[in-house]
């Protein structure tokens, strides 16, 4: 029996088989969204307990 997952961009039901070379993705249409997305920096990471700089005052970036 195969994995079926939600597709992360539109949440259609997606089969996760090495048959789906869009996976976890339902269409290359959502896996580019989803690039996209990430290239505009729509999504980040939160940063936890950055180092401070020599004087102590900014977060080193």
């Amino acid at each position: 029996m195969a994995t079926i997952v939600d597709c992360p961009t539109c949440g259609a039901k997606v089969e996760w088989s090495e048959k789906n070379k869009f996976r976890p993705f339902c269409s290359e249409r959502c896996k580019q969204i989803d690039l996209g997305a990430w290239a505009e920096e729509k999504y980040t990471i939160p940063a936890v307990n950055l180092p401070l700089d020599d004087e102590g005052d900014k977060p080193v970036q």
